[in-house]
């Protein structure tokens, strides 16, 4: 839990205590819960739900390869296009969130480092591409990287042994990553200071992270954009600016996003009127949610409803 004396409360705002300061934390760590005796976590997904579509970050390494299709990255307000044949590498404390454009496959692969904390001691430089990143590492590999054959095969390999569980599979997984580490270190380096300068501040994605707490636990006000941008002393348009930059897409949008998940939530429970639900989460029309609903999640709100009957 978060020490209270992290915040300090200064204004109420219909009915709420609005916080301006706050720790990295602003945004909850996602802790990914991996079983001791093998932390690894390894899946291919569909597309991108939207809780990822959202900022997050957690206590894991991430290594994305894209099997197919194309989208986007949000990294620490740095935007990745990928596309198939890429590899990414996401740290524990990278601020991320991902969109698909097009037919998105992709393998995930969550690990605890603390798994490998024995070879540190011969190879300290074992996770320098997740240390370093942005300096002599990009989180994006593309797939014409002269590494990408190898890189791309041990992967394979990795995910084939995982699904197969034959005798020892946990150790032949484990070398498998373990040599996909240390080509990432030996042949991906930039040397020099090869890495990008961050398109948002530390400073500025803190402010963002700050915004963005607030709107998730108070998304049925009837926020304005002048609101939001109050909260951390900016002007409309600087914070609509940075806003974009950070999370991908502006902040009135990405507001109805946390919204439309509320309400997604909710019609689940098969409990609540449509009507009652579209006014819990903030729509002040029912046909405006209709619309929204069925543009962002596919269908109307009562299809919804029924398919989780």
């Amino acid at each position: 839990m978060y020490g209270c004396n992290a915040y300090k409360k200064i204004s109420v705002m219909e009915g709420f205590i609005m916080p301006s300061i706050m720790r990295e934390e602003a945004i909850p760590k996602e802790k990914v819960i991996l079983a001791k005796n093998y932390p690894i976590f390894v899946a291919d997904t569909i597309g991108v739900t939207s809780p990822y579509q959202k900022l997050h970050w957690h206590n894991v390494l991430e290594i994305n390869y894209i099997k197919s299709g194309t989208g986007y990255y949000i990294i620490n307000g740095q935007k990745f296009e990928f596309q198939q044949g890429d590899v990414l590498l996401i740290n524990s404390n990278d601020l991320h969130c991902a969109y698909e454009t097009k037919d998105l496959v992709m393998t995930v692969i969550s690990f605890d480092s603390t798994w490998f904390i024995h070879n540190l001691r011969f190879d300290p430089e074992l996770f320098s591409p997740f240390r370093e990143m942005g300096k002599h590492y990009m989180n994006l590999i593309p797939r014409d990287h002269p590494a990408m054959g190898k890189l791309r095969s041990l992967l394979f390999e990795l995910q084939e042994e995982h699904v197969g569980e034959q005798r020892s599979y946990a150790t032949v997984v484990y070398s498998l990553l373990l040599q996909f580490l240390a080509i990432v270190n030996r042949q991906c380096r930039i040397e020099g200071e090869g890495g990008s300068e961050p398109s948002i501040s530390e400073r500025q994605l803190e402010k963002m992270r700050q915004v963005i707490m607030v709107m998730e636990q108070n998304f049925a006000h009837p926020w304005t954009l002048e609101e939001l941008a109050s909260l951390v002393y900016l002007s409309p348009s600087r914070f609509s600016e940075i806003f974009k930059r950070a999370v991908g897409m502006p902040p009135l949008l990405y507001l109805i996003h946390i919204r439309l998940e509320q309400a997604v939530t909710m019609l689940e429970g098969g409990h609540m009127k449509v009507m009652d639900v579209a006014l819990e989460c903030g729509f002040r029309t029912l046909t405006n949610f209709n619309r929204l609903f069925k543009k962002h999640i596919g269908m109307t709100p009562k299809a919804s409803q029924k398919q989780h009957s």
